[in-house]
C-alpha cells in the first residue's frame, strides 16, 4: 500500500513540474542561443518529447473566453487573439495564444529560428512555406521577381485538432513561414529559439500568398511540370506586406518557472 500511495505522489508531482520541465529543457537545448543555431536531433526529439507529454491541465492557467469574437458585431475583421508570454529571454522565449473561432495568425516567417509548436485545445487549419532558393527556371519572364514576390514551396496545408504532436520547423526548412486560422476555439503553445529581436535583425516579416498558377505568367503547364519534377510539390508566390498582427495581452497565472 505504501508503495502505490508513493507511486501517486511521484506521478502528480512530475505532471505539477511539465512547465518547470519545458523550460529546463529549452535552457539546455538553446543555450547556444545564436540566431540560425539548429539544435542537433537529439536534442530536438528531447524537446518534442516534453511538448508533446503536456497537456492542457498542466498550464493550470485562466484561459480568457474564447467562445465568442472578440470584435464589434457586424465587421469582417478576425476577432482578436491572445498572447500569453510564460518566460522570454535573449536566447528562447515561451507563449501560449490563444485563438477564438475564426482567428488568424497571419502568415509570417522565422528568421534564423527554431521554433516548436503544440495544440493543446481545439482545430485550425495550418499552412506553411519554405522558399525556393534557385527559381529561376520556374520565372520565365521575371514578371513576379520584379513585383516583389519570390517563389515559395508549400510544407503544410492541413487541419489539425488536439491532441496531436508537435510541430517544429527550422531556419531554412520544415515550414519557416506559416499562418493558423482556428476553426474552434484553440490554445497553441509556441517555443521560439532564439526569439524576435529588432535590435539583432530577427524582425518578423508579414506576407501574402499567391497560388502559382494565379500569377504565372506561363500558366497551369508550368504547374503540372512542377508537380512531375517535385513528386507532386505545390508552390505559391509570397509578397511581403505591411501588416502588424494586434494581439491582446493576457497574464500568465498559472505554475510558477523557477529561473
Amino acid at each position: 500500500m505504501k508503495k502505490r500511495s508513493m507511486r501517486k505522489r511521484t506521478t502528480s508531482s512530475s505532471r505539477e513540474n511539465m512547465i518547470q520541465n519545458l523550460y529546463n529543457t529549452c535552457k539546455e537545448v538553446f543555450a547556444n542561443g545564436k540566431a540560425g543555431y539548429v539544435p542537433p536531433p537529439a536534442d530536438i526529439q528531447r524537446l518534442t518529447s516534453v511538448l508533446d507529454n503536456i497537456e492542457p491541465k498542466d498550464i493550470k492557467f485562466t484561459a480568457p473566453s474564447l467562445e465568442f469574437s472578440s470584435t464589434n458585431p457586424g465587421t469582417k475583421e478576425a476577432p482578436l487573439v491572445t498572447y500569453i508570454k510564460l518566460h522570454e529571454c535573449n536566447k528562447f522565449s515561451i507563449g501560449i495564444f490563444c485563438l477564438p473561432p475564426s482567428g488568424v495568425i497571419p502568415l509570417h516567417n522565422h528568421p534564423g529560428m527554431t521554433v516548436f509548436s503544440k495544440l493543446l485545445v481545439g482545430t485550425m487549419h495550418a499552412k506553411s512555406y519554405d522558399w525556393v532558393q534557385n527559381h529561376d527556371q520556374f520565372n520565365q519572364s521575371g514578371r513576379e521577381q520584379e513585383s516583389g514576390k519570390s517563389l515559395a514551396k508549400v510544407h503544410v496545408d492541413a487541419d489539425f485538432s488536439a491532441p496531436c504532436n508537435a510541430s517544429v520547423l527550422f531556419p531554412e526548412s520544415g515550414g519557416n513561414m506559416h499562418c493558423f486560422k482556428a476553426l474552434t476555439p484553440c490554445i497553441l503553445l509556441d517555443v521560439l529559439g532564439p526569439p524576435y529581436s529588432e535590435g539583432e535583425g530577427r524582425h518578423c516579416t508579414y506576407y501574402q500568398d499567391y497560388t502559382y498558377d494565379a500569377c504565372s505568367a506561363n500558366g497551369t503547364a508550368d504547374v503540372k511540370e512542377l508537380e512531375l519534377k517535385e513528386d507532386g510539390t505545390r508552390y505559391a508566390w509570397l509578397e511581403e506586406r505591411n501588416e502588424q498582427l494586434v494581439v491582446l495581452g493576457g497574464t500568465y497565472d498559472g505554475p510558477r518557472i523557477k529561473i
